[in-house]
């Protein structure tokens, strides 16, 4: 009887593996550009090779330890049957109507030199009753295959900008840059701060100077692709930026293709991760620090949660002259299935510059790759919390960029 379970339970995670790998050759499909997508193209077979290896390993070592596990203990119950699975939800109205004023804009920057000028479409939710005083804003990056109004939907960033009083931008990446809406944080030229980085960073300034916002309290956060470009943006422009919040995200600085982007998400970048970001640490006198908050569900099978400690590790080196309590703070925080909110256990690691929170990871139970506590009926959003949201704005709201 424990042999035939045993055996039924290694099928299940055979099953789990190849439906892992067949998500992770899509995210790859979705990455390459049309040259290594080509049929005719010897890199494209190359590429996908390593990739299926990749991705091979990594399943057949998951039953590798399933095996060594079943040595040492026995299964003793059968599982149980699984459950029918309940017809999705009808999608909700993208964006329910708020008092604030939510528009769509078009951004230019001039060209320079043999440079073309570039264009980006963006959309810009202003809270009600902004008074005298200059609201903060945060910057907000989609995710691959997204667009502004299912990130805001799936978010719900603007019901909470409302409530709180601040305002939220959200640039588009275009169809024409990318086929996916994909931002490519993966380009050595985006990483030195040129291409996306160094538009949007234009955007904010315009955007700040047109509707008088607070300079001084300006955020950006993403979800995966986004929250790659993000972490970009902040250590790029860490005078613009107070603070930054990484969903999901790739670690920094160690890829310079899609290919090693995809192979760093499903993979980290071992060691190089240190030395991606010597040049910030090199310049101590002159880099004022980038307070950060990383969010990673454990179960994310598109960026493994193995980029969550080498962003960490990243920041801990960028933070160090700045960080304070050399022992984190660690908080657990348990899950709830029932009420209201239910939510999934997680973890929270902070380290604080006096009494400021400088970097914080936090880990959830359960979750895959989507924004945590969102529109549960929205692609890449979990309805179950931690509300992703809020600890994002609890955590920035403590934050401001002091004018030197």
């Amino acid at each position: 009887m424990t042999k035939s379970l045993t055996s039924l339970w290694l099928k299940s995670l055979r099953r789990v593996g190849k439906a892992q790998q067949a998500q992770g050759q899509k995210l790859l499909n979705t990455m390459l550009t049309t040259a290594l997508r080509a049929p005719t193209s010897r890199p494209a077979k190359a590429a996908k090779k390593i990739a299926a290896k990749t991705l091979r390993s990594a399943t057949a070592g998951s039953l590798k330890a399933a095996k060594a596990m079943t040595a040492v203990k026995p299964v003793r119950k059968a599982a149980r049957p699984a459950r029918a699975r309940r017809a999705a939800p009808a999608p909700p109205a993208l964006l329910p109507a708020l008092p604030g004023t939510w528009r769509k804009s078009f951004f230019t920057l001039p060209g320079a030199g043999l440079s073309p000028a570039r264009r980006m479409m963006y959309w810009l939710y202003l809270p009600s009753g902004m008074g005298s005083v200059p609201a903060p804003l945060v910057v907000m990056l989609h995710g691959c295959k997204q667009t502004v109004t299912d990130f805001a939907a799936s978010t719900r960033m603007n019901a909470l900008a409302e409530r709180k009083g601040f305002a939220v931008l959200y640039p588009q990446q275009s169809q024409a840059a990318d086929a996916n809406r994909c931002w490519h944080w993966y380009r050595r030229a985006t990483q030195q701060g040129q291409g996306d980085v160094a538009l949007i960073a234009a955007l904010i300034r315009q955007v700040q100077a047109r509707h008088r916002l607070d300079a001084s309290r300006t955020y950006a956060a993403g979800l995966s692709a986004g929250a790659g470009l993000a972490a970009i943006l902040a250590l790029r422009h860490p005078r613009l930026i107070a603070a930054v919040g990484l969903h999901s995200a790739p670690v920094f600085g160690t890829s310079d293709s899609p290919l090693s982007g995809f192979q760093a998400m499903q993979q980290g970048a071992s060691v190089a991760h240190q030395d991606a970001v010597r040049e910030f640490t090199h310049e101590q006198l002159r880099f004022p620090g980038m307070p950060v908050m990383l969010v990673q569900g454990k179960n994310d099978p598109v960026v493994r949660r193995v980029n969550v400690d080498h962003l960490h590790a990243q920041f801990a080196l960028v933070n160090a002259p700045f960080i304070t309590s050399a022992v984190p703070v660690v908080r657990s925080y348990p899950g709830r299935s029932t009420g209201r909110s239910p939510r999934h256990a997680y973890k929270s690691s902070t380290h604080y510059a006096g009494r400021k929170p400088m970097l914080v990871k936090c880990e959830i139970d359960q979750l895959g790759h989507a924004w945590s506590g969102g529109e549960g009926s929205l692609d890449y959003s979990a309805p179950e919390g931690p509300d992703a949201t809020l600890l994002l704005w609890t955590f920035f709201s403590r934050q401001q960029r002091l004018p030197e």
